[in-house]
């Protein structure tokens, strides 16, 4: 297996809905732009978990890749920085889908909060299939195909890094004890050299009798920083201060993002479903429709009429927007009556359409050569690949499935 630091990958995927507006963009993608410069990231687009619910309509779904992608680059993801590629295009996914299937209790799907929440939602639509209650499985094999250690999620999806946290715990309790486990890693800790292997034992039985999570956290530290042990050393060594066996899938975090639930133009959530929506690369005359249409605090019947900016989700815009000055202009024109609605949405309005040139800019060199975007695609893919065979290598060892004569 090649050396990963899960600590500094990250994983993340959107499934396949067309075009994005910015609500994808400051929920999303504003993210991913400022963690490709801090971690090893790998975006993929989700076209296999768009069939949990789509089954019944895959048509708009290629289509639909090739929007988002473009949409990605335009908001400033970056092939050079990150890895993008397309789900399906990497089997491998598939295949620890499947053996991971064969340890998962039942009751763990069922007990996943958006199981029920998405039945409840999606009411018209026949979600009695082995599919849709397996998709957070497949969630988990996704993350951990790459061992990825990072996991960018908004506070209602932790429980789908849980139950990966989980899932990996159990593998590795089944399967991380290789024979002479223990002996292995008492050789490893020699390798370290005295003054170190004296620290490890110290910090391993600290963890293990009076469970010192900060003794834990040192001793993975220490690991990290020898140099005289190998890759498959370190793994097991991991295991070994727990008291358990080698880590062959680490268990990820979440990586909580800040919400920003971006009202649509009807104060709602910004939302496709609920037709509220201001595109990523929109028109600009349609952009200044939908802004000046856009409600405003209720109690504003008359120009006269002072209101309060905290109950009107055009402040919300503002609120991202708009530098300190404006909002003390917004501020105190709303609530004394001295500016009106329409004064309010202008520099909103002139703000968000200089933002989305750079959008359409950036869009318009992939719009008018999708063969680069299918390479890049492609290129991420190979890549996805060549880190997930790795992956899967040591758990087919592992599981006894690995034939050689």
């Amino acid at each position: 297996m090649s050396s990963v630091e899960p600590e500094q990958r990250v994983l993340s995927g959107m499934r396949p809905t067309g075009r994005l507006h910015l609500g994808h963009y400051h929920g999303v993608l504003a993210n991913w732009v400022k963690l490709q410069h801090e971690y090893e990231c790998f975006f993929f687009v989700a076209d296999w978990h768009a069939l949990t619910t789509h089954y019944d309509d895959p048509l708009p779904i290629e289509s639909s890749v090739w929007d988002m992608v473009i949409d990605w680059l335009a908001a400033g993801v970056n092939p050079g920085s990150a890895t993008m590629f397309i789900q399906s295009r990497v089997p491998e996914h598939a295949e620890l889908h499947l053996l991971l299937s064969m340890i998962t209790p039942l009751g763990w799907l069922e007990r996943v909060p958006s199981f029920k929440d998405q039945q409840e939602k999606l009411k018209e639509k026949d979600l009695a299939t082995y599919g849709f209650l397996g998709y957070p499985l497949l969630q988990s094999a996704d993350i951990l195909i790459y061992r990825a250690g990072r996991v960018p999620v908004g506070a209602d999806q932790v429980s789908h890094v849980e139950i990966t946290r989980e899932i990996a715990r159990r593998f590795n309790h089944l399967y991380g004890r290789d024979p002479g486990f223990e002996e292995q890693a008492e050789q490893a800790i020699a390798k370290m050299g005295k003054k170190n292997a004296k620290l490890y034992r110290s910090l391993r039985r600290r963890f293990l009798e009076q469970g010192d999570e900060e003794a834990l956290e040192t001793a993975r530290a220490l690991l990290k920083e020898q140099q005289n042990i190998s890759f498959g050393d370190r793994e097991r060594l991991y295991g070994y201060i727990e008291g358990g066996g080698k880590v062959i899938l680490p268990e990820p975090q979440a990586l909580l993002t800040p919400e920003a639930k971006l009202p649509g133009t009807d104060g709602q959530k910004m939302s496709k479903s609920y037709g509220n929506t201001i595109g990523l690369r929109e028109d600009p005359d349609e952009v200044s429709i939908k802004i000046r249409r856009m409600q405003t605090d209720p109690a504003r019947v008359r120009r006269t009429d002072p209101g309060d900016p905290d109950k009107c989700p055009v402040w919300q815009l503002h609120d991202i927007y708009s530098d300190e000055d404006t909002k003390e202009w917004v501020q105190q024109g709303c609530r004394n009556a001295g500016i009106g609605c329409l004064d309010c949405k202008k520099p909103l309005e002139d703000k968000i359409i200089a933002q989305q040139k750079e959008f359409r800019d950036r869009a318009r060199e992939y719009e008018n050569n999708p063969d680069l975007v299918y390479s890049i695609i492609d290129e991420g893919c190979e890549r996805a690949r060549a880190s997930a065979r790795d992956t899967l290598q040591e758990v087919r060892r592992v599981m006894g499935l690995e034939y050689r004569r």
